[in-house]
């Protein structure tokens, strides 16, 4: 005959290695879902055109300098505008505000700064104010 044998088991151990158990399974989920995860928002930054944000500018205009500001989304450019403009600037340069409306109003209806048609009476502000805007969206652009 076979001799029976009598297995103690105390309810401490199952507890422990219950909880052992859960916690390994959670360790394993977060790896995976840290790791699948980061994957996921690398391909969103390049895909992205600018960083969403507030950026600045500045442009010399005789002896005075503009201050440009543009404020831009992930894929989209919301607003352009002339930040702290003395008074002597738009009697000196009146084609500057409305020669940037006119770039505004291109850029924020999704239209490549490369394609932006200019005004024959404000070709030169247009292409100075251009310029600026370059440079803002230069430092826009994310980083990979």
């Amino acid at each position: 005959m076979a001799k029976t044998k009598i297995v103690v088991i105390q309810l401490k151990e199952i507890i422990y290695t219950i909880i052992f158990a859960a916690l390994g399974i959670l360790l394993i989920l977060l790896l995976i879902f840290m790791f699948s995860g980061k994957d996921k928002e690398d391909s969103d930054t390049q895909t992205s055109l600018y960083k969403a944000g507030v950026w600045t500018s500045s442009i010399p205009l005789g002896d005075t300098v503009i201050n440009l500001e543009v404020v831009t989304d992930q894929d989209h450019i919301n607003s352009i505008r002339i930040v702290n403009i003395d008074e002597t600037i738009t009697t000196m340069y009146p084609l500057v505000e409305p020669a940037l409306k006119e770039i505004e109003a291109q850029l924020c209806n999704d239209v490549p700064i490369d394609q932006l048609k200019l005004k024959e009476d404000s070709r030169y502000t247009q292409t100075l104010l251009i310029e600026g805007i370059k440079t803002v969206l230069d430092k826009a652009k994310p980083t990979p």
